[in-house]
C-alpha cells in the first residue's frame, strides 16, 4: 500500500469525541456501572467491610453499614466462597476498588415485600439493628425501617431508663407490624405494639378456652398501677386488684411486686363476653391459711368483711389470710332469694364458725347463728337480717364511719315481756308456732287495750238523754273487749306461772302443798278459758260482765 492510501485514515481516529471513547470503555467486557445489580462471590473480610469478587480486574467491598438486612453480626454470617447479589454504589473509590451495597441489592425485594405485608397486615419477626432516643431501627430484606418508641411494647415512654432499655433490645428479633410505608420518600414505619396487640387477642383467645374459676396459675407481672397489678397468664393478662395483692393492709402494690416479677394467681371470675379476667395474689398463698386457721375453733364468733357475693351465698375475709363462705341459708332467718338481700361487698359482719375443712381449704360461716352472740356485743340487725349498728370497738378496728344519730340504739330487754316485743318487731313473720302464738297475744292484748279505752270515752262523754239501747250496746261491748284482754293477758302469763309451778313443786318439801297449789292454778286456768268460751258464746258470764264494766268505768 502506498504512502497516498494510508493517509485518510489517520483523521478519522484524531476525530472521534470523548463521548464515543467512554462508550466503547463502557462496551468492554468486566466494566461496572452505577445502580447494576451483579452476582459476586464472598474472598474474605477487611477493616472496611467484606471483599467480593464481581468479575473485574478490581475487587468490590461491601461496607459494613450496606448490609445490615444481614443482623447486627451480618459480616459473621457470610464466608470465603458464598455468592451474594450486590448494587454497585461507586465503580471505582479513591483506593481504586469499587463499592457495592448488600443491602441495596435486597432492598428492590424488600419495599414490594414490605407492600404486601403492609396490605395484608401480616405480622413478621425482624431483628433490631440498632437505636437512637426516639426509637430502634430495623431492617427488613434490605431496607431501613424505624420503629418509634411510642410503638415499641416492652419499653415505656415514661420510664427513666428507657435509653437503656433499648440499647438492651439490639440484636433482639422482635415481632412487628407496617404501619406506614412511602418509597418515594424511603419512609418505613413499623410497629411492636400493633403486633403485640393482635397476637395477643389470638392467645387470650385459647387461654380463656382452658383457663377455669378457681384455679391457680403461673403468670408474670407485667404491668403495676395504683388500682392494681397485671399479670401475664402466658398470652392474656389478668387483674389482680389492690384488695386482692395481699392479707395484709396498707401494703401498695409497688411495694409488694416488680414488673417481671413470677407470681401465682388464683383465678376468681373470668368473663369471656369482656374477655375480662379478675385474679387474686393472696387467695393462692395456702401456706398461710393453714398457720391461721390453727387458731380457731368451731363455734367461735369472727368479726370479718363481705369480699364476694355470689348466688350461693358470700364470701367473708376473716383476720390473715383466710377467707369462709356463708352460704344463703346461713344469711337470715328468712328465706331470701340472694345474698344481697343481706349483705354487699364490703359491709363487716359477725360470724360464726360451723365447719373447717383443712383439706380443701374452706371455712363454713353463719351470720345467722351468730345473731344472739353479735346482739350481745352490741351488733344491731334490721328484720332481714342484715347488720345496722356496731360496737365502737368494731368501728374502730375496721376504720367505720361514725354511727348514724338517726338510728336507735335498743337496749338490752330486762324482762321476758321485753324480749319477746323485741323479738316481735325485728320479726314481724314469725317462724314458729311459738313466736305466732305470742304474737297473736300482743295483738289481742293491745286490741283490747283501745276498745277499752274508746268505750270509756264515749260512756263519759254521752249524754244523758242517751237511750237505753244506745248504752246497753256499749256497755255489752265494753265488758266483751275487757274479757278478751283478760284472756289474752291469760294466755301470756299461763306459760310462765306454769314454769313457776313446775319449779315450786320441784323445791317444795310438802307435797301436799305442792299438788294444792297446781290444782289452784289449773282452776284459775280454767276459769280463764271458761270466762272467754262464755264471752263468745253469749253464756252467763255476758250477764256478769257489765257490771265489772260499769265498775270500772267509774271507778276510772
Amino acid at each position: 500500500m502506498s504512502a497516498d492510501t494510508a493517509q485518510p485514515e489517520t483523521p478519522a481516529i484524531e476525530e472521534m469525541d470523548m463521548g464515543a471513547l467512554l462508550e466503547m470503555e463502557d462496551a468492554q467486557p468486566g466494566q461496572l456501572r452505577r445502580g447494576e445489580i451483579v452476582e459476586g462471590m464472598v474472598m474474605g473480610a477487611s477493616p472496611d467491610g467484606l471483599i467480593v469478587d464481581v468479575g473485574t480486574k478490581t475487587e468490590a467491598v461491601i461496607p459494613q453499614s450496606e448490609m445490615l438486612s444481614l443482623g447486627v453480626d451480618g459480616a459473621a454470617k457470610l464466608k470465603a466462597g458464598d455468592t451474594v447479589k450486590v448494587m454497585v454504589l461507586q465503580p471505582s473509590s479513591s483506593e481504586g476498588h469499587a463499592i457495592v451495597s448488600l443491602d441495596r441489592a435486597r432492598g428492590e425485594e424488600g419495599w414490594d415485600t414490605l407492600a404486601v405485608r403492609h396490605e395484608s397486615g401480616e405480622i413478621f419477626d425482624a431483628q433490631v439493628t440498632g437505636h437512637n432516643r426516639g426509637g430502634i431501627l430495623v431492617n427488613v430484606d434490605g431496607v431501613n425501617a424505624f420503629v418509634p418508641l411510642s410503638q415499641i411494647d416492652s419499653v415505656r415512654r415514661d420510664d427513666p431508663d428507657a435509653a437503656g432499655q433499648l440499647a438492651n433490645l439490639v440484636g433482639n428479633s422482635i415481632r412487628l407490624k407496617v404501619i406506614e410505608l412511602n418509597r418515594k420518600r424511603n419512609r418505613v414505619i413499623l410497629s411492636e405494639r400493633a403486633a403485640m396487640a393482635e397476637v395477643r387477642k389470638e392467645q387470650k383467645d385459647k387461654v380463656l378456652d382452658e383457663l377455669q374459676e378457681g384455679q391457680i396459675r403461673t403468670g408474670r407481672v407485667s404491668s403495676i398501677t395504683d388500682f392494681g397489678v397485671f399479670v401475664d397468664l402466658g398470652g392474656a393478662d389478668g387483674l389482680a386488684h389492690m384488695t386482692e395483692l395481699t392479707w395484709e393492709r396498707g401494703k401498695k402494690a409497688k411495694e409488694l411486686y416488680n414488673v417481671g416479677d413470677e407470681v401465682q394467681a388464683y383465678i376468681l371470675k373470668i368473663d369471656r363476653d369482656t374477655k375480662k379476667i379478675s385474679l387474686s395474689l393472696k387467695r393462692a398463698q395456702p401456706e398461710k391459711w393453714d398457720s391461721t386457721v390453727n387458731r380457731f375453733v368451731i363455734g367461735q364468733i369472727l368479726i370479718g368483711r363481705v369480699t364476694k357475693l355470689m348466688a350461693f351465698g358470700a364470701f367473708v375475709r376473716l383476720d390473715g389470710p383466710v377467707e369462709g363462705l356463708i352460704h344463703i341459708s346461713e344469711l337470715s332467718n328468712r328465706r331470701i332469694q340472694h345474698p344481697k338481700d343481706v349483705v354487699k361487698e364490703g359491709d363487716v359482719v359477725p360470724v360464726k364458725l360451723v365447719r373447717i375443712e383443712k383439706d380443701r381449704h374452706r371455712l363454713g360461716l353463719s351470720l345467722r347463728q351468730a345473731r344472739n352472740d353479735a346482739e350481745a356485743m352490741g351488733f344491731q340487725f334490721d328484720a332481714n337480717g342484715a347488720v345496722i349498728d356496731y360496737p365502737d370497738d368494731v368501728r374502730e378496728q375496721f376504720q367505720l364511719p361514725p354511727r348514724d344519730a338517726s338510728v336507735p340504739v335498743r337496749r338490752q330487754p330486762k324482762t321476758a315481756q321485753e324480749a319477746i316485743e323485741q323479738a316481735v318487731s325485728r320479726d314481724p313473720e314469725p317462724i314458729s308456732a311459738f313466736a305466732h302464738a305470742f304474737a297473736q297475744a300482743l295483738e289481742n292484748a293491745e286490741a283490747g287495750s283501745v276498745v277499752a279505752a274508746t268505750v270509756v270515752d264515749a260512756s263519759v262523754e254521752a249524754p244523758a238523754e242517751a237511750d237505753a239501747e244506745a248504752a246497753g250496746a256499749v256497755e255489752a261491748a265494753a265488758a266483751t273487749a275487757l274479757v278478751e284482754d283478760a284472756a289474752a293477758e291469760a294466755a301470756v302469763e299461763t306459760p310462765l306461772a306454769e314454769a313457776g309451778e313446775q319449779e315450786t313443786v320441784a323445791e317444795s318439801s310438802d307435797a301436799g302443798e305442792a299438788v294444792a297449789e297446781t290444782q289452784d292454778s289449773s282452776e284459775a286456768t280454767a276459769a280463764a278459758t271458761d270466762a272467754e268460751n262464755g264471752a263468745t258464746d253469749g253464756s252467763p258470764a255476758e250477764a256478769a260482765a257489765p257490771s265489772e264494766g260499769e265498775e270500772s268505768a267509774d271507778g276510772s
